[in-house]
């Protein structure tokens, strides 16, 4: 990889990172985050009233792993909070609510 395509490739994370905060400022009122115990951890759960949107939990190598529900693919993210947006924006009730507050 060339220094070009690196630094394309971390404006775009930046920019990714700061769109997902942004965004998880105008949803998160909606939508609630508790936990259970698990064997492994804590596994937390996002709801959207009382229809469950996913999970997410901790690996063992610090990842965080989000499983939407009715998805067999699990998505690694870097942060908490980068997993329950992409629960969310899997829904496709984030793409939703952010149209809902721009009209």
């Amino acid at each position: 990889m060339t220094q070009r395509e690196f630094d394309n490739q971390a404006s775009a994370q930046a920019e990714f990172e700061e769109h997902i905060d942004e965004s998880a400022d105008a949803v998160a009122p909606e939508f609630e985050i508790d936990s259970i115990p698990d064997d492994f951890g804590e596994l937390y759960r996002v709801w959207y009233g009382s229809r469950l949107l996913g999970t997410f939990y901790q690996n063992l190598e610090g990842k965080w792993i989000a499983q939407p529900c009715h998805r067999d693919k699990q998505l690694c993210c870097e942060t908490p909070d980068a997993a329950q947006l992409l629960i969310i924006a899997v829904s496709g009730l984030l793409v939703a609510e952010v149209a809902q507050q721009v009209a």
